[in-house]
């Protein structure tokens, strides 16, 4: 009987447009964002997600969404980490690092940003997502004992949730 590893792929909140001239990697998150971020953390805890570590782009708006979650879900911070791998990299980039994620961690969630996102959940996806909004968060259950066995022919159950869903 295999184990399962559950893989959440959360797109950063909403960002701000305030900056101008600021470098992509440096935009904040906009108010909206902040807001979204803690009510999206908190409708995964009362369903009991809750990630062994979290993985972050170093965008500064999808760092700071992960910050937040880590924070509502109490994932220790020493299991928050960045990785210049998630930003703007492309989804074989985002499959490499979750496939060589240590197996005795259960759960992670990756933070980065579309549309490889988007991509690297459809790759999973019979019902494909046309797009993973601001703070949208993909849930995707596998039945797999080690992380480098992660594939489509895997996928157990998944579950799509966003701030407008309700």
């Amino acid at each position: 009987m295999e184990t399962e590893k559950v893989l959440y792929i959360g797109r950063h909140a909403k960002s701000s447009w305030d900056f101008p001239g600021r470098a992509d990697i440096d935009r904040p998150l906009a108010e909206r964002g902040v807001t979204n971020a803690y009510d999206m953390a908190q409708r995964m805890r009362s369903r009991d997600d809750k990630p062994g570590c979290i993985i972050s782009s170093p965008a500064n708006r999808a760092l700071h969404t992960a910050i937040i979650y880590a924070r509502e879900l109490n994932v220790p911070f020493t299991d928050l980490l960045v990785d210049e791998a998630l930003y703007m990299a492309g989804e074989d980039s985002i499959l490499q690092i979750i496939t060589g994620m240590d197996d005795h961690v259960d759960s992670v969630m990756v933070f980065g940003h579309n549309p490889d996102f988007t991509h690297f959940a459809n790759y999973f996806l019979s019902d494909q997502i046309y797009n993973i909004p601001t703070c949208g968060v993909v849930r995707l259950v596998f039945a797999i004992k080690r992380w480098e066995d992660l594939h489509r022919g895997k996928l157990v159950s998944y579950l799509f949730d966003y701030p407008k869903k309700r």
